[in-house]
């Protein structure tokens, strides 16, 4: 895989608007934020912000198991209920064709939410669904750090 286009570099003003977004989602944890943008990620297959939010997670203090759990956090047990409502409405809204949004997990929501974070929320996970049709469109790929194995093509 290659990158394709270096689309800052045709439309800086677009990709400059969009990142000034996250600067507008406040009430959402840290920690809470990178865990459901990793998880968006994953679902979209999008390898350069999965390798971009598993390590905001980590900065943020995720531990490496619930990092690694996170795929199957339906059947484990690390997750509270809070992480659980933000999980199901992120996955819900990635899969939105699919689920429409249902009733029962906006409903889950308001009990774990207040309204300012249920929206501040809703926009996370938009940005970050178009974070990655951009990235995996264009093939952006993440940068080594030094700290992974390098495979080698035979």
């Amino acid at each position: 895989m290659i990158n394709r286009i270096d689309h800052h570099a045709h439309n800086p003003k677009f990709v400059d608007r969009l990142e000034s977004l996250d600067k507008h989602i406040t009430a959402i944890d840290p920690q809470l934020s990178a865990l459901v943008d990793l998880r968006v990620s994953q679902i979209n297959g999008c390898v350069y912000c999965v390798d971009l939010h598993a390590q905001a997670a980590r900065e943020a203090g995720e531990s490496q198991q619930r990092l690694d759990c996170l795929p199957v956090w339906q059947e484990c047990p690390f997750f509270e209920e809070r992480e659980r409502a933000a999980l199901a409405w992120a996955e819900a809204l990635t899969h939105v064709s699919k689920t429409h949004a249902p009733d029962a997990l906006y409903e889950a929501l308001t009990t774990q939410f207040s309204e300012r974070e249920i929206v501040d929320l809703t926009h996370s996970i938009a940005v970050t669904n178009t974070w990655n049709r951009i990235a995996v469109g264009f093939r952006h790929l993440p940068e080594a750090r030094g700290d992974e194995v390098q495979s080698q093509a035979a």
